[in-house]
C-alpha cells in the first residue's frame, strides 16, 4: 500500500462528487430504460440474454424454484441468516415512528401521519458476489415499517437459476415475489412496470454503475434510497493497534471491487509500514486475491498525519461509508466524529460485523455523501402528512395575518377563501 502524508492526499485527492466521463455509460443506460419501457416483457428478456447469458421463460420465481433452494444450502447458513435477522429486526424497530397529534389550543389540531410506502422494489445484485445479507438488510426495515408489497430483483445465473443462498434469505424474511432480472433493465421494469413486472413506488439496494446511473435517471419517476458506489472503509489507528488486524479489515472491503476504496489514517509510521507488509502477505492469502490486490493497488492508501486532530479532520473530510477507530477509549472520540455512514469501535468490532450480524444496516452513504445522508432506516419506507384542522373560531382569530400575507404575495384567491368563511 502506498504511504502518503496527509497533505499529499488532500493534494491528490478527487472529489467524489466529480462524476467523470459517463455521458457514453449513460446513453447505455437511458437506452436500455426507454427499451424495457416501450418494449416490456420482450426487453427484459432479450437484456438478461445479452447482459447474464441466461435464457429465461418465466420471470418469477416460482414457489417449487424457492423450495429447492433450502434443500441446497448448508443448515449453518440457516442458523446465521435466521441470527442476523433477529438482530437487524430488533435494531430497526427502535426507529419506527408514529403518527402524532397537538389539541392544546382551542380549536386547533395539528399533527403528522406516518403511512407506509405501498410498493417497494429491491435490488439485490449478482455478479461478483452473492448477497443474502442485503436481501435482510433492506426487506426488513420495509416490513417494520409496514410496506404490503415487497419485490425483490435479483440478476440470474447463466442456467436461469437464483443463488439459492438469496432464494432462502428472501423466503426467511417473508418475500415470495422475486423477479429473475438485474441491471439498468431491473430499475427500468420497477418503475415503469411491464406485462410481468408490477411497478413500485420505491426502489433500494445496491448494485454495478448501470444499476446506479439507471437509478438515477428514474429518479423523480419513482423514489430510490441512494446512489451507491463502490464500498469504502476508513480506519483510524494509533500505535497500539494490532497490524494484522488493520490489514485484514482494509482487505475486508478490498475483496469486493476493484474500485473500491480502503484507507487508514496513523500518526505511527512504524504502524504504517507494518500495516503495508500485512496487506502484502494476507493478499497472497485470499481467493479474491486478484479483485483485492487491484482495489488495493488503485485506491489503497496509509495517510501519515501529524496528530490526532488531524486524523480526525481528514476523515471527516472523506466521510466514508465504513469508519472504525482502531484507538484506545474510542468512545471518547466520538464526539470528534461529523460525517461518517457506520462507526465501529475498537479493535473487535470490524466492519463485516456490521456488514452481516450486529444489526445496523450495511446500506450506507457512499463516494463522501455521508456529509448529508445516512444508512438505510424504516424511516425510508414511510411517507408523512401534515394535518390542519381549525374550528371556525379559530380560524377567524388568524384570519387577518392569513389575508395580509396572502396580499403580499398578490394572490387574491387566496385572501378570498379566508374572507368568504367570514374572516376580516
Amino acid at each position: 500500500m502506498k504511504i502518503i502524508s496527509g497533505n499529499q492526499f488532500l493534494q491528490t485527492y478527487q472529489s467524489p462528487f466529480a462524476t467523470g466521463n459517463l455521458e457514453e455509460l449513460d446513453t447505455r443506460v437511458k437506452s436500455i430504460l426507454e427499451k424495457v419501457r416501450t418494449e416490456g416483457d420482450k426487453a427484459l428478456r432479450e437484456l438478461t440474454e445479452k447482459f447474464d447469458g441466461a435464457t429465461i421463460d418465466h420471470l418469477i420465481v416460482s414457489k417449487a424454484e424457492i423450495e429447492e433452494a433450502k434443500g441446497l444450502v448448508d443448515r449453518n447458513f440457516i442458523t446465521a441468516i435466521r441470527q442476523a435477522a433477529e438482530n437487524i429486526d430488533a435494531f430497526h424497530r427502535n426507529q419506527k415512528e408514529a403518527s402524532w397529534f397537538t389539541d392544546d389550543q382551542d380549536g386547533i389540531i395539528l399533527g403528522q401521519k406516518v403511512t407506509p410506502i405501498e410498493k417497494v422494489g429491491v435490488y439485490v445484485p449478482g455478479g461478483k458476489a452473492n448477497y443474502p445479507s442485503t436481501v435482510l438488510m433492506n426487506v426488513i426495515p420495509a416490513k417494520i415499517a409496514g410496506v404490503q408489497e415487497i419485490s425483490i430483483a435479483t440478476p440470474p445465473r447463466a442456467d436461469g437459476t437464483i443463488n439459492p443462498y438469496v432464494l432462502v434469505a428472501a423466503s426467511i424474511v417473508g418475500v415470495s415475489r422475486i423477479y429473475k432480472m438485474g441491471g439498468a433493465q431491473a430499475i427500468a421494469a420497477l418503475t415503469y412496470g411491464t406485462e410481468t413486472v408490477d411497478r413500485v413506488y420505491k426502489i433500494v439496494g445496491p448494485g454495478n454503475n448501470y444499476v446506479a446511473r439507471a437509478k438515477k435517471w428514474v429518479y423523480g419517476d419513482v423514489a430510490i434510497d441512494m446512489i451507491a458506489g463502490p464500498s469504502e472503509i476508513c480506519i483510524i489507528a494509533d500505535e497500539e493497534a494490532n497490524p494484522s488486524f488493520v490489514a485484514a479489515d482494509l482487505l475486508s472491503q478490498a475483496e469486493h471491487d476493484e474500485e473500491a476504496k480502503s484507507i487508514c489514517i496513523t500518526t505511527s509510521k512504524t504502524l504504517a509500514n507494518k500495516v503495508a507488509q500485512a496487506v502484502a502477505n494476507q493478499l497472497s492469502l485470499l481467493d479474491r486475491g486478484d479483485i483485492a490486490q487491484a482495489s488495493i493497488r488503485n485506491n489503497g492508501k496509509i495517510i501519515l498525519v501529524d496528530s490526532e486532530r488531524e486524523a480526525y479532520e481528514i476523515a471527516n473530510f472523506i466521510a466514508p461509508e465504513h469508519l472504525q477507530l482502531m484507538v484506545s477509549n474510542p468512545e471518547e472520540k466520538i464526539p470528534m466524529i461529523k460525517n461518517a455512514g457506520a462507526i465501529f469501535l475498537g479493535a473487535y468490532s470490524p466492519e463485516p460485523l456490521g456488514d452481516y450480524l450486529a444489526g445496523p444496516n450495511h446500506t450506507l452513504p457512499t463516494n463522501g455523501t455521508a456529509k448529508f445522508s445516512s444508512p438505510l432506516g424504516v424511516y425510508d419506507f414511510v411517507k408523512k402528512s401534515s394535518i390542519i384542522s381549525y374550528s371556525k373560531e379559530a380560524l377567524r382569530k388568524v384570519s387577518k395575518s392569513i389575508e395580509c400575507l396572502a396580499n403580499t404575495e398578490g394572490l387574491e384567491a387566496h385572501a378570498q377563501s379566508i374572507k368568504i368563511r367570514g374572516g376580516n
